[in-house]
């Protein structure tokens, strides 16, 4: 048996142009962190050949073709046969444990294939890098199922830690870690409020119309492109994190103007309401519409910010710095 354990992660600036319809033009960039908030993945040799498969439901299939779970049914496509002939026509049992429920925008479907891809190979005796496990993330997310997505999730989710992520013309993608003091990063990660809308959702129907928005939103996403760059160079330099508040409060009035969808009435009054209480800014994160509300906030104002919002639920969390990785072999 294997288990392998993968962060979830907070986007900060830059999203969107990670989207293929952008850097297929131009270099597009993301900052994001890695939290203590996992996906867990457990592989184990099934006694017969069937599949069974635990999530929020559980399937037991005699052939790959019938399980309807999409990323497990593409990932057991390619895999599955190698774990049939290496485990003498033994099957899988695989099971499935996150933190956080899927559609609150910390990037929980990439995270689940990373995890997956690693606990796989790593139960098969194919060891690989956190490039390799984010790219091949990336190619059947985006690739093989056709996801109107984005890479920077599958990178974060394998690389881990903070880092500017850079997605190159090219398809080649720098993890770059950003390079502040420790002051710095605690700075952060306490200023840092994630608040839980209650509202889950699919990101898809958002991603796809801001994909088929790029070319008129172009000039939109390269100043949220250098917001993300402005960021990692603020924290480089030990500016205040009232300055990243500031540059994340940009960020997300640019983000507001890519897709109907992105906000609401609701969320644009938490919003305002959060930051009349105190905080610096803040954003929806992932395609937006519900999940998390993240704010920098000092904090001496989180506890005034968070009576204020008293209908969302705070979620505690630290900065995690590593990425996807096996934590039990058996």
């Amino acid at each position: 048996m294997i288990i392998a354990r993968t962060p979830f992660r907070v986007s900060f600036l830059g999203g969107g142009t990670d989207l293929p319809s952008f850097w297929r033009e131009e270099e597009g960039a993301v900052l994001s962190t890695s939290i203590d908030k996992y996906m867990h993945i457990t592989v184990n040799d099934r006694f017969d050949s069937s599949f069974r498969l635990a999530y929020s439901k559980t399937e037991i299939c005699e052939s790959i073709d019938q399980i309807e779970h999409k990323i497990f049914r593409t990932v057991l496509q390619k895999y599955g046969p190698i774990a049939l002939k290496k485990k003498e026509g033994r099957g899988l049992e695989i099971l499935s444990m996150a933190d956080i429920p899927s559609g609150t925008g910390l990037g929980s479907s990439s995270s689940f294939t990373v995890s997956l891809l690693h606990a796989l190979k790593g139960h098969l005796g194919l060891f690989q890098s956190a490039e390799q496990l984010a790219h091949e993330a990336s190619q059947i997310e985006i690739e093989d199922l056709k996801e109107p997505i984005g890479k920077q999730d599958q990178y974060a989710a394998a690389f881990g830690g903070l880092r500017y992520i850079r997605f190159l013309p090219s398809g080649e993608v720098s993890a770059e870690p950003v390079i502040c003091s420790s002051e710095t990063k605690r700075a952060l990660e306490s200023h840092m409020l994630l608040l839980f809308t209650g509202v889950t959702r699919s990101a898809s129907s958002v991603l796809q119309e801001q994909k088929s928005n790029t070319e008129q939103k172009r000039e939109t996403l390269r100043s949220m492109r250098g917001l993300a760059s402005a960021m990692k160079q603020a924290l480089e330099r030990g500016d205040s994190i009232k300055r990243s508040g500031e540059l994340l409060h940009e960020g997300w009035l640019l983000k507001k103007t890519l897709a109907s969808g992105i906000s609401a009435s609701s969320i644009d009054d938490w919003y305002e309401r959060a930051r009349s209480a105190g905080a610096y800014g803040g954003k929806i994160l992932g395609a937006g519409g519900g999940g998390f509300l993240m704010l920098l906030c000092p904090p001496e104002k989180q506890a005034k910010v968070c009576a204020e919002l008293s209908e969302l639920k705070r979620v505690p969390m630290q900065f995690d710095p590593f990425g996807s990785r096996i934590v039990f072999v058996d």
